[in-house]
């Protein structure tokens, strides 16, 4: 799950770490009163809040010197799209004055099977340039869970980044109050703090980027993504909150709700598929693109799926826009392939599509042949033997 730049801050500063004060705007109506009311000053910077990067290229940042200029942002940039995400929401924040920019982060590394803290002296929106073109200019170390961040973490990090913030000899840097202590000692208290907030919320990612430098010798997260492990949601209820105020697609939000996994795929696909497992949803996917039918959108049943479950896959397959046919495939164990089969016939009976609408079945398992006898009598549903049987279905009438 990415949150939002607005909902990572929210928990940056939760843990301690300073962020520019901000406020979330959701429509241009109110823009002018959400800022006034959050006691913002004047330069802003306005940013598309969605779950990508490169923003500010795509023209989802923009600086404001008054209300006027704020509300005709707003306005401009609230509905529209950025690399296909809708702008549902901008955050709202109060311009930082800064030289120096940093890139600071703690990321999962699989390789290593531990949390991995990244830094650079030299971050900014062209970090992935700079370690393609220097690699020295990226240092990072991996962390033992059983000791956390030792001291020696964040002094390794500063000084073999090669005097970070052009710090010199003398320990002051250009333009800054801090000394070369002060700057190694607001390092150090950062890692510290993000790679809590990294380990207490089951994070893929957290990272700062960037992380400036400033005047008074403090850090700043100015930008921050953050990225928590699906799995782990369920201990995290105020976290999982984010995701159903994200700009997530509302038909993932509305499966979810029902112990359904929905995950959008091919834009324009006229079909769906249906599965009880991942590892078999991908399969078909695949399956189906080779053939000329590439899936809209894939749902996972998980496991023990009822009646009702799998009727409101089947809907909210053929909800998704294009969608006419649904490959539904079913190994049933714990999900017993009448439920699958009643799951089908109520789904169906309950839309209006008529003959546009096709559902191809593949069922192996438990209560196969009373599954196969709801099937035959349900009008436009097809059996088919196997997955490639079913794949040749779906693909023949597309």
């Amino acid at each position: 799950m990415k949150l939002l730049e607005y909902q990572a801050k929210e928990i940056f500063a939760a843990y301690g770490l300073r962020v520019q004060k901000g406020a979330v705007l959701r429509s241009a109506e109110s823009a002018a009163g959400d800022i006034a009311a959050a006691g913002l000053a004047y330069p802003l910077v306005l940013k598309a809040q969605v779950p990508v990067g490169g923003r500010g290229k795509a023209g989802g940042i923009r600086f404001a010197a008054n209300e006027g200029e704020a509300r005709e942002i707003a306005g401009r940039l609230l509905g529209g799209e950025i690399k296909g995400h809708k702008i549902g929401s901008l955050l709202a924040a109060e311009k930082a004055e800064f030289d120096t920019e940093w890139y600071l982060a703690v990321v999962l590394d699989r390789d290593a099977k531990c949390p991995r803290v990244i830094f650079s002296a030299r971050g900014g929106v062209d970090i992935e340039v700079t370690a393609a073109a220097d690699a020295s200019a990226v240092v990072s170390l991996p962390i033992n869970p059983l000791t956390g961040v030792l001291d020696y973490v964040a002094r390794y990090l500063y000084t073999k980044a090669g005097s970070p913030g052009d710090v010199s000899a003398s320990g002051n840097q250009s333009g800054a109050a801090g000394s070369g202590a002060d700057y190694y000692k607001e390092l150090n208290n950062v890692v510290g703090r993000l790679y809590k907030l990294f380990m207490e919320n089951s994070c893929m990612l957290a990272e700062i980027n960037p992380l400036a430098v400033m005047p008074d010798g403090g850090l700043l997260a100015v930008d921050g993504k953050v990225e928590v492990d699906d799995a782990a949601l369920y201990k995290l209820p105020e976290i999982a909150a984010y995701r159903d105020d994200s700009a997530e697609n509302p038909l993932a939000v509305s499966a979810r709700a029902a112990g359904l996994l929905y995950v959008p795929l091919e834009a324009g696909g006229r079909a769906a598929a249906i599965s009880n497992g991942s590892g078999m949803l991908m399969s078909m996917a695949d399956m189906m693109a080779k053939a000329g039918a590439p899936a809209a959108c894939g749902i996972d049943l998980g496991g023990g799926a009822t009646k009702d479950r799998i009727a409101k896959a089947v809907r909210t397959a053929f909800s998704t826009p294009g969608v006419s046919d649904i490959f539904v495939c079913v190994f049933g164990g714990i999900t017993r392939c009448d439920e699958v089969a009643l799951g089908v016939q109520a789904a169906l009976q309950g839309l209006s599509g008529g003959a546009a609408n096709r559902v191809v079945v593949r069922m192996e398992g438990t209560n196969k042949d009373a599954g196969a006898e709801i099937l035959a009598e349900t009008p436009g549903v097809v059996a088919a033997a196997d997955i490639e049987e079913g794949v040749r279905l779906v693909s023949g009438r597309l």
